[in-house]
Order: structure tokens, then C-alpha cells, then sequence
């Protein structure tokens, strides 16, 4: 399982919200008495893995498998099933029990949902006539902290589900989780929200605060001053670009799962023929947080002066003589060799995709895109790519981003990609390219593009970034600033209103609310100029806005983010709350349909 991370340094008290889950769990298996068979749905698995240790489930009795179709082989009479609300899991559960009653095995079944039990699931347990001899629970597991500033719902399909299916459950899942959060840190006394879902799931938190209202007066201070919601439709142009940070890159190119990637063992240096090795990637590890963020291009230089520095001090060990203390602090940095180690063979391994001629080549396309120029050498660009067979989601985040930067294609061009895509990549894909369509990132072009307008007026293109001592979070994109990153600034410093009539070019509704009691509390609007004092809790902690992105957000805006957090004129921790962490290549995943 993954290293845990550790959440002492956290702005908000996270380490309470995950011990609290870990109760939970404990809690029910306490319940069921003796040894005990705890098979996990496996995408379940790896957000416990950030839960729970395994060495606490197995004190308490435990057996651990993954779920499958497969009958279950165990001795234990005792079987706890903890899945989400999946029907395909339910017919798993179902052909298990009819292997065992085939077998004339007696075992006490539990299922326990997470979050919360489904009708539609139990409506299949009792058309298979096993509902009887199964006991039901919920496991209430609606966040989960991935590293000290990032909570993350685990809702992989929120984005396809609420724009191509039509199914908004996600947003009741998401107003659920924020409620939890105010009945842990007060009521969240500011909300701004943007977009179609964000203004959702900000009424479903209000209507839940009139239902069952977080007690004012039980808590002294309010954590949470502001909530920030964006939908991901707002801004599709981020992540359909390339993330040149050092984790936005580990993601794309090896694709970080649940705070850790897994890797062959050659990269990291041993020679053990087809094995992986599982690297944890979180601020547990010190030199992980302090290079995560940074552009790419530094890290390789942060790691050699590193590296020289801890060379120069070996060398003068070995050459003098030192006193105890000196060597104490020898032996101090020594101990971060594994992390150098880690990290200088990750960074090896990313340069051999980053020098490339055609990775370079892709990073230019991306920025005369985004600059939205040459529109027709961009077109023959993606179409000599089709003719490549370039990898089809590749190809597909450079379709999206001409799109949604043009409002659509010319219909001609429109039809002719479509076609071409369908001969290259094969007739199965007609569901993808159907999906991008309905949920309008893929599309004819029916207007004129508000693109420039927005870019100008946010000043998303910020010419000569300097990468290694940014002044701007255009370096995350090595001079392209995070639409979705510039709303959450503008946010922060003055509200909505002053770029009223820009939110309006941009997809769905916007709303700004004062909640609970406290239209008279001091909201960004006054404070804007004022002390950063002024907005500090009792303890004298800066005070906190967490900021949620429906349908995902990418680790290159998370750096952007923990830059402004950084930064001397901010009055704010931030904390990043997501439907799930993605990068390009996963959110068009999300949109594809299993044919078979």
C-alpha cells in the first residue's frame, strides 16, 4: 500500500478528518467479531491505502483480498465486502455467494457502501435472492487528504457523468463531503462559485445547512473563510495542455495513482527483470516537497547543485580531520541520500522524454494554439498527426484545445478530422468522439471565438517567463497562465465583481453568497488593500480558502496555486479540494466507452 502521508504541517487540521475515517473503519470491523475476510473493490483500494495501514487492519483480525469474479478462496466464515455503489460489483458479490451456497459453505455476509448504500444495488441482491443472508452498512468515506493542502473526493467520472450522461449524483457526493467539512471547521461563511455544477452543489450546501444546520455558536473560530467552486468546463484549455512541472510531468508521462507511481525497476537503478517498484510521492519525503512544484527545466539544476554540494562535503570528510558536530551533520545529509537517489533517476528518466525533438515540437504546437494564431498550420498539424498515428488521446488534447480556443471548428474541417480519426484509429472510437461532442469539447463552430478577448484580458500568455525565479504562475506552463488559476486570484483579491463581464464569456452561470448568519463578516471585497492581520484565526494562523474544482484539476494548477499561497501580499493559506487529480490523458479517458 502507499506511504501515508503526514499531515502535521497541514493549514487545516486534515490529520483529525483522516484519523476520524480511520475510526470509522475500525469501528466496523470491531463489530464483526473474530477473523474476518475484507474484500476491497479494487479502485477502492488504493484511497484506503491513504486511510489506513495495513498492519492496523490486520491487528484487528483482518484478510485481505480485491475484489473479483473470481469465487473467493479464504478460510475466514466471516466476509466483509467495502465497495462504492457499483452494479457490476453487486453481480461480483452475488456469484461469490452462489459459489459458496453451491458448496454447501456457511458464511455471514456484510456489505458495506461507501459512501452510502445505492437502491439500484440492492434492487440486484434481491433479484439474486441472496438480499437475505447479507447484513448492510455504509462506510461514510466522502474525502480523503492526499497530501497536507489536497483533498480529494475520488470521483473519477463526475466530469463525463454530469456533461454526457446527464447523472448529477456527484455534486450531491461533493455539498455532502463540504457539509461533513463544516461540521469539522464551522460554517464556511463566504462561497463564489463558477460554472453549471459549482452553482449546484453551492444551493445543495445551503439547502443542507437549513436541514441540518452546523451550530454557530459551537465553534469559536471559523477555519474556512472563503469557498471557492470552479467547474472544470470552465477551463478545458489547462489540462488539455502539456504540465511542465516536476510532478505535473511524473504524472503525465508515468501517471501518478493515489500519491505514488509505479515504475520499472531499471529506472530506479535495479536490475530485478520485469519487476516495478512502487515510488510514494508526497511532502512526507522533504526533497519531493521542496522540487515538486518547481518547472522541470530547474529541477534537473536544483538535483546537480545537490549533488555537488553533498560531494564537496564527502571529499572534505575524507581529506580533513572533523570534529564530532561536523560529523554529526555529515551523517545528517547522508540520510537524505535515498531521496537524491529517488529522485536524480526519476528526473533521468523524464529527460529522455523532455529532450525530444517531438515533445518540444508539441510544446510549441500547444503555445501557437493557446496564443491562438495560425490556425491553419495548427489544423495540418493535428491532421499530419492523425496520418502518424500519433497516440490517439494525444492527438484528441490538441483537437480539444484548438477546439475550445476557436469555440469549434469550421464544419468542413469538423467533418473531415472526424473522418480521419475514424479510418486511422479504427470505427470503435465513434462513442469517444460522440462523448467529446456532447459535452462540447469536440465541436462545429457556430461563433466567433471569445478566446482572445479572455486570454487578453486575464493575461493568460505572459511573454519571457522566467522559470527559475517565477514572478507569475505562467511558469507552471512555461509562460501560459492557468485560466482556471488566474479566476481563483481574481477571486481571492476582489471577488467576482470586478471581472463580472469576463466570467459572462466564460461557460455557465457564476453566483457569490454569504451564508450562516454572517452578511455583516468581513468579506474579500473590504479586506481587499487591507492588513493580512485582519484576516487571521484566533491562534494567529493565516486564515484558510479552500478552493474545489468539479471534475478534476491537474498538479501543474495545484503549483500554481501553492505559489500564490507563497507569495507576501497573500492573506490566505489555500487548500485544494478535487473530484480526482487528472492530466489530459486521463480526463479524455474517462470519456471513452467499453464497446465490449
Amino acid at each position: 500500500m502507499a506511504q501515508i502521508p503526514n499531515l502535521d504541517n497541514s493549514p487545516l487540521n486534515l490529520k483529525a478528518l483522516r484519523d476520524q475515517s480511520q475510526k470509522e473503519l475500525v469501528n466496523i470491523l470491531r463489530s464483526i467479531r473474530g477473523k474476518k475476510c475484507l474484500v476491497i473493490d479494487k479502485k477502492l483500494s488504493g484511497s484506503i491505502s491513504l486511510v489506513i495501514q495495513t498492519s492496523i487492519l490486520v491487528e484487528h483480525g483482518v484478510e485481505l483480498r480485491l475484489l473479483s469474479p473470481e469465487p473467493l478462496q479464504t478460510e475466514c466464515t466471516k466476509v466483509v465486502y467495502l465497495v462504492h455503489s457499483n452494479l457490476n460489483l453487486m453481480s461480483f458479490i452475488c456469484s461469490h455467494i452462489h459459489s459458496d451456497v453451491t458448496k454447501g459453505l456457511q458464511r455471514e455476509y456484510h456489505i458495506y457502501f461507501v459512501p452510502h448504500r445505492g437502491v439500484d444495488c440492492e434492487k440486484i441482491l434481491e433479484e439474486e435472492k441472496v438480499h437475505h443472508l447479507i447484513s448492510i452498512g455504509e462506510y461514510p468515506l466522502y474525502m480523503i487528504p492526499m497530501d497536507e493542502d489536497v483533498l480529494s473526493f475520488e470521483l473519477d467520472y463526475s466530469n463525463k457523468e454530469c456533461q454526457v450522461d446527464g447523472n448529477t449524483s456527484s455534486l450531491w457526493h461533493i455539498a455532502k463531503a463540504l457539509h461533513k467539512l463544516e461540521f469539522s471547521f464551522g460554517v464556511i461563511p463566504n462561497v463564489r462559485a463558477k460554472g453549471k455544477a459549482s452553482v449546484r452543489v453551492a444551493d445543495i450546501l445551503n439547502r443542507m445547512q437549513a436541514e441540518e444546520p452546523v451550530n454557530l455558536s459551537d465553534r469559536s473560530t471559523l477555519e474556512i473563510n472563503t469557498l471557492i467552486l470552479i467547474d472544470r468546463e470552465v477551463d478545458m484549455v489547462t489540462p488539455m495542455c502539456s504540465q511542465l512541472t516536476y510532478e505535473g510531468l511524473l504524472d503525465e508521462l508515468l501517471h501518478i495513482n493515489n500519491g505514488s507511481v509505479e515504475v520499472e525497476s531499471a529506472i530506479m537503478g535495479v536490475q530485478q527483470e520485469g519487476k516495478k517498484i512502487k515510488v510514494p510521492l508526497n511532502s512526507s519525503d522533504k526533497l519531493f516537497k521542496e522540487i515538486r512544484d518547481l518547472n522541470f527545466e530547474v529541477v534537473v539544476q536544483v538535483l546537480r547543485q545537490k549533488a555537488t554540494a553533498m560531494k564537496q562535503d564527502y571529499t572534505e570528510m575524507t581529506t580533513s580531520d572533523q570534529s564530532v558536530s561536523e560529523l554529526k551533520d555529515f551523517v545528517r545529509k547522508l540520510n537524505s541520500l535515498p531521496e537524491m537517489t529517488r529522485h536524480i533517476n526519476l528526473a533521468q528518466h523524464l529527460s529522455t522524454f523532455t529532450s525530444k525533438q517531438s515533445f518540444l515540437g508539441r510544446l510549441d504546437m500547444e503555445h501557437t494554439i493557446v496564443e491562438a494564431q495560425s490556425y491553419d498550420i495548427c489544423f495540418e498539424y493535428i491532421e499530419e498527426s492523425i496520418h502518424k498515428q500519433e497516440p490517439l488521446v494525444s492527438v484528441l488534447r490538441l483537437l480539444i484545445l484548438l477546439s475550445v480556443t476557436n469555440y469549434g471548428l469550421p464544419k468542413k474541417h469538423f467533418d473531415y478530422l472526424r473522418r480521419e480519426l475514424l479510418h486511422s484509429y479504427g470505427f470503435e472510437h465513434i462513442a469517444l468522439l460522440n462523448n467529446l461532442e456532447k459535452a462540447g469539447l469536440l465541436k462545429k463552430q457556430e461563433t466567433k471565438s471569445n478566446w482572445p478577448t479572455i486570454k487578453r484580458a486575464l493575461q493568460l500568455v505572459v511573454e519571457d517567463t522566467d522559470t527559475a525565479n517565477p514572478n507569475d504562475i505562467a511558469y507552471v506552463f512555461s509562460g501560459y497562465a492557468p485560466l482556471s488559476i488566474r479566476l481563483v486570484q481574481h477571486a481571492v483579491r476582489s471577488g467576482w465583481r470586478p471581472i463580472e463581464e469576463i466570467l459572462k464569456l466564460l461557460p455557465g452561470p457564476h453566483s457569490e453568497t454569504k451564508r450562516g448568519g454572517f452578511s455583516s463578516s468581513p468579506s474579500y471585497d473590504t479586506l481587499q488593500g487591507a492588513s493580512a492581520a485582519v484576516n487571521k484565526v484566533a491562534d494567529g494562523r493565516r486564515s484558510l480558502v479552500l478552493i474545489v474544482f468539479i471534475g478534476g484539476v491537474t498538479f501543474a494548477e495545484i503549483a500554481a496555486l501553492r505559489f500564490l499561497s507563497a507569495q507576501e501580499s497573500m492573506a490566505y493559506d489555500l487548500i485544494v479540494a478535487t473530484t480526482k487529480i487528472i492530466s489530459g490523458n486521463t480526463l479524455i479517458e474517462t470519456y471513452m466507452e467499453n464497446m465490449g
